[in-house]
């Protein structure tokens, strides 16, 4: 774990100048939602490569699709029903005068995408328009806090042998600056696999072991043979934010969050499976003039995006249901060794 930056040295995606970020944690059961502010507006991309996508106004992101600026990103537990509170983000965009002029109006676009965690606590309680809305009203371009809170609140990584034998999963986030550009990403990781130490492969959090006091490594687990649990679709998902003060096109941005799900591919084993709806964004400011190229901005993208997916298990802490469900975090749990 060592190789992994300390919360003080990763950054945040509020580094990139025009990023605001804001949670809302429900108090009632682990859930919530988080938003990505852009209020000048920002060149914006989408790549879902998980299968079981739960997403809102993602094809106005295709580069060959008229709208160029988005004005804020949702992310949210809840599934599907997760997915009214970007009805909360619009309307408060909407009362700030942001948005895309119509002539009539503004009106604000807002994408979004949710993940499961109805299996941690009281499903019928989940996030919901007031609860974007909070989102919006709490957002800063303060470092955003970490671990259970907003879209994380309620995420769980390694469930691929059972809910049970699973940690906590969360948000984290990160950044990444060479020449004066900044890459930074915001990562709400609810994982079916493993999280791993990107530079190490070292197994962070994931599915444990039988006893529940170790890392079962669920990549050696299956390659031995030990099958999985019958899957419920859709019953996981990773959910990212890249962005870069960088001016980018719309067709670059695409590629950035092409770029991106490299970075959840070096942190999480299994990635994109049937049973994930991982779904990354990208969003480019252009709030700076300097452009170091596609090359080094995907490297950037990918790293940042490492990097936060790892600080969001490093950063969770342990959480126990009414019903009975415990799930560890690494913050406060000490494994016994593989």
């Amino acid at each position: 774990m060592s190789s992994t930056p300390p919360a003080s040295d990763a950054g945040s995606i509020t580094r990139v100048a025009g990023i605001e970020v804001g949670h809302h944690t429900d108090s009632r059961r682990p859930t919530g939602c988080t938003v990505i502010l852009a209020r000048e507006g920002a060149v914006a991309g989408v790549d879902v490569r998980g299968a079981a996508p739960g997403t809102r106004e993602t094809d106005l992101l295709h580069p060959s699709n008229l709208v160029e600026k988005v004005h804020a990103i949702v992310l949210a537990g809840g599934s599907a029903w997760g997915l009214d509170a970007a009805t909360g983000a619009v309307r408060w965009l909407e009362e700030q005068g942001i948005g895309f002029d119509v002539a009539v109006g503004r009106l604000p676009l807002v994408p979004a995408a949710v993940l499961f965690d109805l299996l941690v606590g009281d499903m019928r309680i989940r996030p919901d328009a007031a609860a974007g809305y909070a989102a919006c009203q709490a957002a800063s371009r303060a470092d955003p806090a970490e671990g259970n809170v907003g879209a994380g609140a309620g995420a769980a990584v390694g469930k691929i042998f059972g809910i049970g034998h699973a940690m906590k999963g969360g948000v984290g986030t990160a950044s990444v600056t060479v020449a004066g550009v900044t890459v930074g990403a915001l990562v709400a990781c609810n994982a079916l696999g493993d999280v791993l130490n990107p530079d190490t492969a070292q197994v962070l959090a994931g599915a444990r072991t039988d006893d529940g006091k170790g890392l079962r490594d669920t990549r050696r687990a299956l390659l031995r043979g030990e099958p999985p649990q019958p899957l419920l679709a859709g019953t996981n998902t990773t959910l990212g934010v890249v962005a870069t003060d960088a001016r980018i096109t719309k067709v670059q941005a695409h590629r950035l969050a092409i770029a991106a799900h490299d970075g959840l591919a070096r942190s999480i084993n299994p990635v994109h499976t049937m049973s994930d709806g991982d779904t990354v964004f990208a969003l480019g400011t252009g709030c700076v003039e300097t452009h170091p190229g596609m090359m080094v901005l995907a490297t950037m993208a990918a790293e940042a995006t490492a990097r936060a997916t790892a600080r969001a298990v490093l950063a969770a802490r342990s959480v126990t249901t009414a019903e009975g469900l415990y799930l560890p975090g690494m913050a406060d749990w000490r494994p016994s060794r593989l």
